[in-house]
């Protein structure tokens, strides 16, 4: 959970600032967006099958520049 602490002088906008990086840092959001539906196990491994070949494709074009 992040939490900020307002600073002696400190405005609102500098400490909404610093609470965004704290969450993005701690993952909180990409967690939240995955498990925002319900996705099977046979559907999680068809996507990382998916992202393995773009993966793999992406490093033999890069590699035949």
């Amino acid at each position: 959970m992040a939490v900020v602490q307002l600073r002696n002088g400190e405005s609102q906008d500098s400490l909404l600032k610093r609470f965004r990086k704290k969450v993005v840092k701690s993952g909180v959001l990409s967690t939240v967006r995955r498990k925002r539906w319900f996705v099977s196990k046979s559907e999680t491994r068809r996507m990382e099958k998916k992202k393995a070949i773009r993966r793999i494709k992406r490093r033999s074009m890069k590699d035949n520049e």
